[in-house]
């Protein structure tokens, strides 16, 4: 069901731009073509993502350089156990979701309605600086979707192509087509949530539909080079069955091919969705030999310690390539050019000629601080 909300209390003028993707309907409302809710607001509303309002005739994004915060993190938490693997990277998101998944692990920050929970500021300049100067390869936009937040994730990514700093989109994929292919167009990696393979839980439990994520991830293995991983919540007794695991991954190998890596991790009760257990490890134990069987090269386990199950084996000999314990890197068996080193089979990803050491560590940081400091230098 569609819900707006009026814009309540102050917005900060220099956290509004003007958007691209809108349009005036015949009765005086904006719709957002920016994703497929399609939010139609009258004046002084804003759309279920809470981000992108109606001010004066069009429709604005009112978080321009505001987050929620900045931390560096493993990429191994995105989750990417292909790009770059061992490699700092640093995380921010904002406010709100254009879902409304009432198991939402990040609940506090992607249901969020209160500006107050945008403490810290950083233009894109700043932010592509601060990951230069912490030794970060790449930068993820996440914790909430990037997609609602288009327009500053995409200066971000352009400030920080300048530096030669990757950009990490982690994100459901819910969007639409004209806006999409502009936000590729500056990503250099992709996890999608595929939360599901049914339209009824699509429907019921996130408010949203699944053909527009499918075409998310075709568009991205088949039209980009935006190395893309997939990550599933698997949630007892509502997406976790075998015929719908069996599914999911044989759609996956046969519309996206078997090099695509594909993340089953483990649901705690959160948000709205107290009333269903904890996933067992068994459950992301038995997706992951699903997967495997149907022709997945790559497939992990997530968010329980599991060694075995989120490490890499080359496919073709199945050796270890790269041991994991949790975020920890171990065991390194790939060449310098990617490749097995028992039996020269090629490991599909984007690699450094050694990995990175940054292991488990989350180090918060505060840019406004770094800007503060920036400023009085004249920088």
């Amino acid at each position: 069901m569609q819900q707006e909300k009026p814009v309540l209390g102050h917005v900060d003028p220099e956290s509004i731009v003007d958007t691209r993707y809108w349009h005036v309907l015949e009765d005086g409302r904006v719709q957002c073509d920016l994703c497929p809710r399609y939010c139609k607001m009258r004046e002084g509303q804003r759309g279920l993502c809470f981000v992108r309002a109606n001010m004066g005739g069009r429709v604005v994004l009112t978080t321009y350089g505001r987050s929620s915060g900045y931390c560096v993190d493993p990429i191994e938490k995105k989750p990417l156990n292909h790009f770059l693997p061992g490699t700092p990277v640093l995380s921010f998101g904002t406010a709100g979701c254009n879902l409304a998944c009432k198991f939402c692990q990040n609940w506090d920050i992607s249901k969020s309605r209160e500006m107050d929970t945008l403490m810290d500021r950083a233009d894109p300049q700043t932010i592509a600086r601060a990951a230069e100067q912490l030794g970060c390869a790449s930068v993820a936009y996440t914790y909430n979707d990037p997609i609602i937040f288009h327009e500053y994730a995409i200066d971000v990514a352009k400030a920080c192509r300048e530096r030669g700093i990757k950009s990490v989109a982690v994100t459901s994929g819910y969007v639409c087509e004209a806006p999409r292919n502009e936000f590729y167009e500056y990503m250099d990696a992709a996890n999608v949530d595929l939360k599901a393979f049914t339209e009824d839980f699509y429907h019921k439990v996130t408010g949203g539909h699944l053909q527009p994520v499918l075409d998310t991830l075709k568009y991205l293995k088949h039209e980009t080079g935006v190395w893309l991983e997939t990550t599933t919540l698997l949630i007892p007794g509502l997406n976790d069955s075998d015929q719908e695991l069996d599914q999911m991954t044989r759609w996956v190998v046969s519309e996206l091919g078997p090099d695509v890596p594909m993340h089953f991790t483990a649901f705690h009760p959160d948000w709205k969705m107290l009333d269903r257990p904890s996933t067992p490890r068994a459950t992301l134990t038995r997706a992951r030999e699903i997967a495997l069987a149907n022709g997945v090269r790559y497939a992990y386990t997530g968010n329980v310690h599991d060694p075995a199950g989120q490490s890499t084996y080359c496919h073709q000999c199945g050796e270890r390539l790269i041991e994991r314990d949790g975020y920890e890197l171990g065991e390194w068996n790939l060449t310098a050019d990617g490749h097995c080193r028992f039996c020269n089979t090629p490991c599909a990803g984007v690699f450094q000629a050694e990995p990175g050491h940054w292991g488990s560590r989350r180090m918060p940081v505060r840019l406004r601080d770094l800007a503060a400091a920036e400023r009085s230098q004249g920088i």
